[in-house]
């Protein structure tokens, strides 16, 4: 039984890295560096569902860039709002209103400040481990790019 959990364990190793932060150290953080972590979990997130595509690591990059780029996920976050709850558009609106000190790369603002609202959600809700919720939100993602 000892093994199992240790497999467990280290199965779970991004989740548990810095994962010891309280509610109130979460609070404080800000939507940019929420932003950050969302970024790289929505990343990883559609590199992984991308994998079941048969498909040359070169088409894996292009097909990534349709999910990941600003405008994309500005288009993502205005057809999933619905969807979220209070708390989480509030989350977004922080995020979207957040300043930056850089420009965005081949998109415009708006965009960018929304994929940024969109990037820091996704932050939000794995700091505070709410994967069944990104989850939700991830499946509701890719049924609407199926489309």
């Amino acid at each position: 039984m000892e093994e199992s959990v240790m497999m467990m364990k280290k199965q779970n190793i991004f989740r548990d890295v810095n994962m010891e932060l309280t509610g109130e150290d979460i609070a404080m953080l800000s939507p940019l560096q929420l932003a950050y972590v969302g970024d790289a979990v929505y990343e990883l997130l559609i590199r992984t569902y991308l994998l079941n595509k048969d498909m040359s690591v070169n088409q894996l990059h292009r097909s990534a860039t349709k999910y990941v780029k600003a405008k994309a996920q500005s288009e993502i976050i205005h057809q999933i709002e619905g969807l979220l709850t209070e708390e989480e558009k509030r989350v977004v609106k922080r995020g979207r209103n957040s300043k930056t000190h850089t420009s965005p790369k081949n998109t415009d603002m708006i965009d960018y400040k929304y994929a940024t609202g969109f990037e820091a959600l996704i932050g939000y809700l794995y700091i505070n481990k709410e994967y069944e919720r990104i989850s939700q939100i991830f499946d509701s993602i890719i049924h609407l790019k199926n489309e």
